[in-house]
Order: C-alpha cells, then sequence, then structure tokens
C-alpha cells in the first residue's frame, strides 16, 4: 500500500496540471472558430476541449510550476486561466468577424443587404453568410484543429499559466489585432466596393444623360447580376488570402 503512494501523488499532479490546462482549453472553445461555433452543441464543445486538453497537457505541463492544489488556488487559477483563454479565442474570433464584415460590406455596397439576411444564427447578408459557411468549411478542412492545439501550446509562452496578463499588453495586443481584424475586411470587399462606385457613376451619368429614362429599372437587375457575378469570381481569392492571413498569425502570434 505504501509503495503505491508515489504512483498516487504522480497522478494527484497530473490531474491538477491537466485541470489547470482545462481551465484556459475550455475558455478558449468558448470563442473559437469552427469547433466552438454556437450551432455545435455544448456536449460537443465540452468534449472537443477535454480533447484539446489532452493534446495540449503533455506538451505544457512538464515545464509548469504550479502551487500545491487547494480551493484558494484553484480560484485563483479560475480567474487567470479563464481570462487568458478569453483573450486567445477572441484574438480568433476576430478573423472570423473579418470574413463576416467583409460580407456586409459588399452585401451594402451591391444593394443586397436585406437578401435573406436572417439565415444563420447571428443575422447577416446573403453574402456575409456564404463567405463566412464557406470559410469556416475551408478552415476545418486545412487542419484547424491541429493548429489550435499548436496555438494553445504556443500561449504558454506568452501567457504563462497561474498568471494574469498584462493589461497593457494585452490592450496593445487586442487594438493590434482589432485594426488588422478591419483592414483585412475592407481588403477583401474592395473589388464589391469599386464596382459600386463605377456602377454608381454610370448610373449618375446615364440619369444625366437621359432624365426620361427610369434608371433604377434598369440599374438594380445589373447590380444585383453583377454582384453575383462578382462573388463566384472574387470568394475563392477572397477565402485564400483570408486563409493565408489566418495561417500567417497562428505562425507568429502577437509579433
Amino acid at each position: 500500500m505504501i509503495a503505491l503512494l508515489p504512483l498516487v501523488d504522480m497522478l494527484t499532479d497530473s490531474a491538477w496540471a491537466a485541470l489547470i490546462v482545462f481551465l484556459r482549453a475550455g475558455a478558449v472553445m468558448a470563442a473559437l472558430p469552427g469547433l466552438g461555433e454556437q450551432v455545435i452543441s455544448t456536449r460537443v464543445r465540452l468534449v472537443l476541449a477535454i480533447m484539446l486538453t489532452l493534446i495540449v497537457a503533455p506538451a505544457v505541463t512538464p515545464a509548469m510550476d504550479l502551487p500545491e492544489p487547494n480551493f484558494g488556488t484553484f480560484v485563483f487559477a479560475l480567474a487567470t486561466e479563464t481570462i487568458s483563454g478569453l483573450f486567445l479565442g477572441v484574438v480568433l474570433r476576430l478573423f472570423i468577424l473579418a470574413i463576416e464584415t467583409a460580407g456586409a460590406i459588399a452585401a451594402q455596397s451591391t444593394s443586397l443587404s436585406q437578401l435573406l439576411g436572417n439565415n444563420g444564427t447571428d443575422p447577416m447578408p446573403a453574402i456575409g453568410h456564404i463567405l463566412t459557411t464557406a470559410a469556416l468549411a475551408l478552415l476545418m478542412a486545412t487542419g484547424f484543429h491541429v493548429k489550435a492545439a499548436a496555438f494553445l501550446v504556443i500561449s504558454y509562452d506568452m501567457l504563462p499559466a497561474m498568471q494574469f496578463p498584462n493589461p497593457s499588453d494585452i490592450a496593445e495586443a487586442g487594438r493590434e489585432r482589432v485594426t488588422e481584424s478591419f483592414a483585412l475586411a475592407f481588403s477583401l470587399a474592395a473589388p464589391f466596393v469599386i464596382m459600386s462606385v463605377i456602377y454608381n457613376l454610370t448610373l449618375g451619368v446615364i440619369n444625366k444623360a437621359m432624365p426620361q429614362l427610369m434608371v433604377a429599372f434598369v440599374g438594380a437587375p445589373v447590380i444585383t447580376f453583377g454582384a453575383i457575378s462578382l462573388l463566384t469570381v472574387a470568394a475563392p481569392l477572397m477565402l485564400s488570402v483570408w486563409l493565408s492571413a489566418l495561417e500567417a498569425f497562428l505562425a507568429v502570434p502577437f509579433r
């Protein structure tokens, strides 16, 4: 019986370290693109968080210097790891916000913002819904679950376990990510904005030359057909650029 005590202590230490990792993985899963979507069952997301913990824990626990487990330490770990995990998840969620914003800009520019606007969990224009769904499918098809696990492992170098993140660093990193997210969104939607400008200038010239012509009856079908055609041509390139930006961030986060 006495010979089993070291094994029990080792299992206890491993379980305590795994719990610390699970607190961060669970918080990340709350906002993680693809794996943490609201359309996925809560039970499934819980299982995914446990599986992510089992993958990440062996890689990070040997370097952890954890205090003895007790209720006070657990509460402290719950606060620090949840904050760190939510920050990491929200940073990745900003890439989904970028593709949604690009779809909204494209739809608004081409007068399609009200077409099938409530089909998703969060109301968005049809173009935004198509781009977001395609982006999530592309993300999962390219092995995002492996990249998410690697990102979580790297996060312990930037945000050590059982430590509150530096508020100034978090604010600066968040500001940069939000700026880059909206810049990416405007870049992706640029073809639709350019087409809208050309369309409206052309419509204005036609209306000036022929005031008696009801340009709305001519222009509405043209802009609708043009937006759908442009989406067909530009969507693969937009998704490729978006995926490249996400993979570049995962490779060197918070550079």
